[in-house]
């Protein structure tokens, strides 16, 4: 099969396509013809050399997320029969015409999505439901902030959290990032570079925020929070540290808390999908969360995805069309 393979860490030039073998299932797994990856920040870690695979995971094949065909299934699936169209959740290998994985983290592709839209959900849908609505717990009614709202994270929670009753809030980067947020269902975007987000949403009062930032948004954040609010961290771009006040903390009775996904056991995912396939598919089937795909490249292009991708001037997601659909 063609895959794309991190020859050594360092820029998206890296990211070359190569032969590799097709990879063979195991019992509990299914193999899938790939027809569409989608496009992730961890993948952009994990080709600098900064976000190692897990064990048994692709080494050098980056993507975590997947649609197309079930090819074959391992001896102990019974949920899933060749032919049958899935997205998934992998531990790593998606940037491949193949990929296995644990046949609990699969989804039906939901009914009128395309191969590339299906594979745009899974790892911010699983990420968004689990940070958001379990450890953030979410309610309706609740006020929400979500940092970077045109990111393929952001545009997930703000469309969830709208659809479950949630006032939404979010921060962007320009104009038409801040536009595009409010169509999807924020009440308010928040131009970053140009509004101090604490100072706008401190006479409003936020129940949980979704971080992605970290460094100088940490006391911010943890200032316009209610009582009991909570503050969930997915990741810490502008850096780990950030000073804040332990008896403020205790006196509002706050929750820090944060998450990863990736390196997360087969047993905690499965659960995770199921959870998903529960309270979010009725909701893509409905039309209440549609996926916002900025641009769509051929799998030999995966360089040019990421040079996008981390030149954050788009708006949704990334996917790389890899078989012809």
């Amino acid at each position: 099969m063609k895959a794309i393979v991190i020859i050594q860490p360092g820029l998206p030039e890296v990211l070359q396509i190569q032969e590799r073998p097709t990879p063979v299932p195991e019992a509990n797994e299914v193999l899938i013809q790939v027809k569409a990856a989608g496009v992730n920040r961890p993948d952009v870690f994990q080709r600098k050399g900064n976000y190692p695979p897990p064990l048994g995971a692709p080494v050098d094949i980056p993507g975590l997320e997947v649609a197309g065909i079930i090819a074959a299934c391992g001896s102990a699936v019974t949920q899933w029969q060749p032919g049958q169209a899935v997205c998934a959740l992998l531990s790593g290998g998606g940037y491949a015409e193949y990929a296995v994985v644990d046949a609990r983290h699969c989804l039906p592709v939901p009914e009128n999505f395309s191969f590339v839209e299906a594979a745009s959900l899974p790892e911010t849908v699983f990420t968004v439901w689990h940070n958001v609505f379990e450890r953030g717990q979410l309610q309706a009614h609740d006020t929400f902030l979500v940092h970077g709202g045109s990111s393929g994270i952001g545009i997930t929670a703000i469309q969830l959290a709208k659809a479950l009753g949630a006032r939404v809030f979010t921060t962007a980067g320009s104009p038409d990032k801040c536009a595009a947020c409010e169509k999807l269902g924020a009440e308010k975007a928040i131009n970053y570079k140009t509004e101090d987000f604490a100072e706008v949403l401190a006479p409003i009062g936020i129940d949980v925020i979704l971080d992605m930032i970290g460094g100088s948004y940490t006391p911010k954040n943890l200032k316009i929070l209610n009582p009991d609010g909570r503050l969930v961290f997915i990741n810490a771009m502008q850096g780990a540290a950030g000073e804040f006040n332990i008896a403020d903390v205790m006196r509002r009775r706050l929750t820090i808390t944060g998450s990863t996904l990736r390196p997360r056991d087969a047993n905690f995912k499965a659960n995770l999908t199921a959870a998903i396939l529960k309270n979010v598919w009725p909701l893509l089937e409905q039309g209440k969360f549609k996926p916002i795909i900025h641009q769509v490249f051929p799998l030999a292009q995966a360089s040019q995805a990421h040079t996008l991708l981390e030149s954050s001037t788009h708006i949704g997601k990334l996917v790389l069309a890899v078989n012809e659909f």
